[in-house]
């Protein structure tokens, strides 16, 4: 790796404002920005950790939300009672990203941040209609996610926290890649106050999308016999070694149908 300079800020503006150094990048568990760097596809001229920052961590459940702050670690989610009882399917995904090292260093903040179109956790954003907070303003899970990688953060914009409204009832259910761990398909659906959402990930070439047609047919009748003989487009569905479009796509409403339960 090249070299680069490094900060660790006492509070989010702080942070911010490094930010404005040319080429920075923030940092909090590391799992995707220092294996690019390892591998010479980003050179950042400073590095900004995020990880000292008290303001960043911690679970609250309050007003029908869970609120997670963007620092806490996929291990801290999955462990965490007040998820457990509230959001049981958010508990269950965090618990299954990756392997230990990764849930004890990885955090949903920069999950979010990065995007990755296989993420875990885009799935249960966008299916629970949560909502993104950062240091400027709150972001609707539906105008969040841009594309592959692409988020609507700004520059010098930092997520600080997760809202989740609590849902009725909540599913998840992931096919994954054995080595990865990652998504090949990750479905995530709800029925909570923003109505019934089926959000998902692995699949689409842009990354997270929400299945609206699977959507109609849970809206109608929210049960696993709704989804028999559904379909899915594999127009715009990623085809690799792993899985062709059209797989991706019959295994979109099969995963969907395991998540109602």
């Amino acid at each position: 790796m090249q070299t680069f300079a490094y900060s660790r800020p006492a509070s989010v503006a702080a942070a911010s404002a490094a930010l404005a150094q040319e080429d920075a990048k923030l940092i909090a568990g590391g799992q995707t920005l220092l294996q690019t760097m390892k591998l010479g596809l980003i050179a950042p001229s400073a590095v900004v950790d995020l990880t000292g920052l008290s303001e960043l961590q911690g679970i609250s459940v309050a007003g029908g939300q869970v609120t997670i702050g963007a620092g806490t670690t996929h291990a801290a989610v999955a462990a965490s009672k007040e998820v457990q009882a509230a959001i049981p399917a958010l508990a269950e995904l965090a618990g299954h990203i990756g392997d230990r090292q990764v849930r004890n260093r990885g955090t949903i903040g920069g999950s979010l941040a990065n995007n990755d179109p296989a993420a875990c956790y885009p799935a249960a954003v966008l299916g629970l209609g949560a909502t993104v907070k950062t240091n400027r303003r709150s972001i609707a899970a539906d105008d969040f996610f841009l594309g592959m990688y692409t988020t609507a953060l700004g520059e010098g914009e930092i997520i600080t926290a997760v809202s989740f409204p609590v849902p009725e009832k909540a599913g998840w259910q992931k096919f994954k890649q054995p080595a990865s761990r990652f998504s090949l398909v990750g479905v995530f659906v709800a029925k909570g106050p923003a109505g019934v959402r089926v959000a998902v990930t692995g699949a689409g070439a842009g990354g997270v999308f929400r299945a609206t047609g699977l959507e109609a047919k849970l809206a109608a009748n929210y049960s696993a016999a709704a989804l028999a003989g559904a379909t899915v487009p594999a127009d715009d569905l990623n085809s690799d070694l792993h899985g062709s479009a059209e797989y991706r796509a019959a295994l979109i409403p099969v995963l969907a149908a395991r998540a109602v339960g």
